[in-house]
Parts: C-alpha cells; structure tokens; sequence
C-alpha cells in the first residue's frame, strides 16, 4: 500500500508562515523546512545557533534509527521514498579516506588566527623590559616562522578559492566564517610590526620607506576589512541577543592594530613622518576600541540574560580581553613617542604639550588595562567547568587563547614603564612565559586535529553547512540530502 505523507496546506503562503514561525515555513508538497535552513533571503529566514544544530543532529540519528527498522519489501515506504537519501547516507564511509585536495576545500579564513598568535608571540618576545643573551634571536625565529606560516595560509587559501571558486564567496556571507576573514588583514599587519621591530634597525634605509608606505596600505585594509564584513553580516544575517559572542567584535581587530604598529613605527621613524603616523595610529585605535565598547554592551547584556555561552564558542570569548588592552598599550607608546614627534611649536608649546599627553595617556591606559584583566579573568573562569568536564573540543578558535592575550602583556609592560614598577613588569614577564608555552600547546593540538580529521574535513569547520548554506547548493546540486541538512516533514509509517 502507499505511504502517506502529510498532504499540501490549503493555507495561503502567509498564514502558514505565521503559524509556523517558530519552527518551519510549510512548501507545497507538504514539506516543512526550519527557518534556519532556509535561504538567507527568504522570508522568515533566522540565523542558526548551536540548539539548532543539535537538534537537527538529533532528529538526523532518529531518522537513521527509523530507517534501519523499517521493512525493505514494503513498497512505497520510506526506504522507497528517501532512497536517495540512503544511498547518500550510505557513501559515508568513503569519507574515511578523503584526498588532501578535498580537505583543503575546508581551509577556512580562521587559520589566519595561527598567524595572528604567532606574530603576536613574537612581538611580546620583543617588548620583554629584561633582555638577556638570545632574547633577540629567539624573537626573529617566531617572526620568520610566522612569515612562513602566513605565506603558506595565503598559498593555501587560493588553492582553495582557485580550485572551488564557489567557496569564496560563500565564505564572505558564511554566519561563522565571515566573521573571521579580517585575520588576513590583521595577520598582514602583525608580520608588518615584527618587521618594523626585528627589520629596521638590521636592514638598510630603504626598507624605512617600505614599512612607511605598507602601513598606509595596511591602514586602508584595515578600514575596508572592518566596514565591509560588518555591512555584509548586516545585510544578510540576522542574529539575537542569546548567539551573541565576543567574536563579533573581530571584525574591529584590524583597527585594534593600527595603534600598536604606529606605536613602533614611530620610534623609529624621524619626526615629519612619526607624527603623521602618530596621529592615524590615535585615530583608528579610538575608532576599533569604540566600536568594540559598543558591542561590549551586547556582550555583558548577552550574559546576564542567557548565561554562558556553549562550551565549544567559550574560546571566543577571549578576544574581549583584546581591544581594551590593545588601546592602553597603544595609547602609552604613542605618547612616548609624541616626545620627538610633536613639532616645536605644536599647541603654542610642543614639550609641554607632549608632556601632558603623556600622563593623560597613562593614567586612561590604567582603566583599559583593568578592564582588560577584568574580562581575561572571566574568560578563564567560564572555561573551568570545560576542562573540568573535558567538553572543549579543538577548533582554530583556540588561538584565541594566544592573540587577545598577547595584548595584555605587551600592554602589562607598557603599564609597568610608565609607572616605573618593576613588580608589574615581572608580572608581565610570568604571564609572557605562560603564554609562550600555551602557544606551543595550541600549536601541537592543532596538528593532532588535522591528523584525527576534527579539522579540515566536511562538516567539521567554520563553513560547516548553517542556515541556507550548504555544500550541495554550491555545487548545483539541486537535490539536498538529509545527512546535508535537510529535515523533511513528519511520515506516516507504511500500513
């Protein structure tokens, strides 16, 4: 006998919307799909979250269930009807032994986050106040280490857009990965400053030139990367207030930057060209922190209404720890060097002037400094029942341990110099070492996780399919398994 599935609504398309907004918009043919699994563009159209995805998993292995037990004579029963579907399911395990050249279809803009660490370890390496024999040699090895890598992540990604150019813009309007590619842009700014740290006083004058001119060109980035992702996550995605995380403050990072490599840059750069930069470097610092400060608010109202967020997004919640402490190092070393910046004349009288600016800057820095501390130490509290019940699986979002904080410390060493502690840059010194050796950790658990597949496979990553994004689309496929995402509408077993 046929199997009966649940006949077309005779509602119009409006009424049945709003009598399944919660959950699905009902289609003809009688198949309800979530409203998170429907085109961005569509009406009703909700961004995913992380219940979403577990539900669907859940109803995903529930269907599995029914289908192993339903009878395989029974003509038009659900192995008939979903046929496709199994021999989808079925192709699974060929997945076991995937080509490198398909694994690298899921190299994802997050890898730049390695880049970001990295750099940023060589930069704390360079800012340590207690130098010592070597200090110096090991500094320009992580910078040469992160160039290689930062090469590499672009080789990488290219042979992915080249070779799927479907991915790329995809991964501009993907709800999770577009979040993440301005760390191209903050990772080109980060080998930038090692190069201005470890390069100018070893190169010749030429290359004074060279960072003076890449550090308007990572200016413009910066302003574009920051303005673009946000009007497109505006444009097509639509979040609430209980999926929010700190990571939609990295769009802002590449503005974060500026501050700290107009603060090098400046050190070393004679007067005309120190203070021009001096005066963008302040001004996009202002702009990147004030911008994050407004989405801090979300943030504290995020987690006074909804809790924590889940344990595999709790990385993330680290990069708040970021913009505070990125502005109070910035704002410390820029007015140091507003010393031989300023012209003589600057404000009626230009030692003054920047003697001012100095104490101004140093005592502001001292809140943005404690906010920074304030957020770190929530950061490591929220993550104490995930090591505690071992519920914290890799992602590239663990960099996030490693960048943000590479912040804190150079701005910890910048508190201490201009205070004159040398308690708190002792302190900085013990938070240095600890964060040296979490990178190193970070580092192996990311190669362990391309060796288990937890990374670099389909469906593992940050272009996991979500929403109306998926694989199958992309590819032209106009048919959409279940295992791919699609939930069909409730059947009646065969009679």
């Amino acid at each position: 006998m046929e199997s009966h599935a649940q006949s077309p609504s005779p509602e119009g398309p409006q009424s049945v919307h709003k009598r399944h907004h919660n959950h699905h918009i009902r289609f003809k043919h009688g198949i309800a799909i979530p409203t998170d699994m429907t085109s961005p563009r569509q009406e009703g159209y909700r961004t995913p979250t992380i219940e979403d995805y577990e539900r669907h998993e859940k109803r995903r292995t529930q269907f599995e269930d029914h289908l192993s037990h339903s009878h395989p004579r029974s003509p038009g029963g659900v192995l008939s009807l979903f046929s496709e579907t199994k021999s989808h399911l079925s192709l699974t395990k060929s997945l076991e032994k995937l080509l490198w050249k398909e694994r690298l279809r899921h190299f994802t803009w997050t890898f730049f986050t390695m880049t970001m660490a990295t750099g940023g370890i060589a930069n704390v390496i360079h800012a340590v106040p207690f130098r010592f024999p070597g200090i110096d040699t090991i500094g320009t090895i992580f910078f040469l280490f992160n160039l290689l890598l930062f090469l590499t992540n672009v080789v990488l990604i290219s042979f992915r857009f080249y070779v799927f150019p479907e991915t790329f813009g995809a991964s501009l309007s993907h709800p999770t990965e577009s979040l993440f590619v301005p760390a191209a842009v903050v990772s080109f700014g980060t080998v930038l400053i090692n190069i201005s740290q470890y390069g100018l006083n070893n190169v010749g004058p030429w290359l004074n030139t060279a960072v003076l001119v890449l550090f308007w060109i990572d200016v413009a980035l910066a302003i574009i990367a920051s303005t673009g992702i946000y009007l497109v996550i505006w444009s097509t995605q639509t979040f609430t207030i209980h999926q929010m995380t700190p990571i939609w403050i990295f769009p802002a990072y590449p503005l974060l930057i500026i501050g700290p490599y107009a603060a090098v840059l400046s050190a070393a750069l004679d007067q005309p060209r120190a203070f021009d930069i001096i005066i963008g470097g302040f001004t996009l610092q202002g702009v990147g922190f004030l911008v994050s400060l407004t989405i801090y608010a979300a943030f504290i109202y995020r987690l006074m209404t909804q809790k924590l967020p889940k344990e595999s997004t709790r990385p993330g919640m680290f990069v708040s720890v970021g913009p505070s402490a990125f502005t109070a190092g910035a704002l410390i070393n820029l007015a140091i060097n507003t010393e031989k910046a300023l012209p003589a004349g600057f404000m009626g009288n230009g030692p003054l002037a920047s003697m001012i600016i100095r104490v101004v800057a140093s005592w502001a820095a001292l809140w943005l400094w404690g906010l920074a501390i304030w957020f770190f130490i929530v950061s490591v509290g929220a993550h104490w029942t995930c090591v505690r019940d071992g519920d914290l699986n890799f992602a590239m979002t663990w960099y996030s341990f490693i960048f943000p904080n590479t912040a804190l410390v150079t701005a910890t060493f910048a508190v201490g110099a201009a205070f004159s502690s040398n308690a708190v840059q002792i302190v900085g010194c013990v938070m240095a070492c600890i964060l040296i050796a979490a990178w190193f950790f970070v580092f192996g658990m990311m190669i362990r996780a391309i060796i288990h597949k937890q990374i670099l496979w389909p469906q593992k990553g940050e272009d996991k399919d979500e929403g109306g994004f998926r694989m199958a689309d992309l590819k032209g496929n106009k048919v959409r398994s279940y295992s791919e995402g699609f939930i069909p509408a409730p059947i009646t077993s065969p009679v």
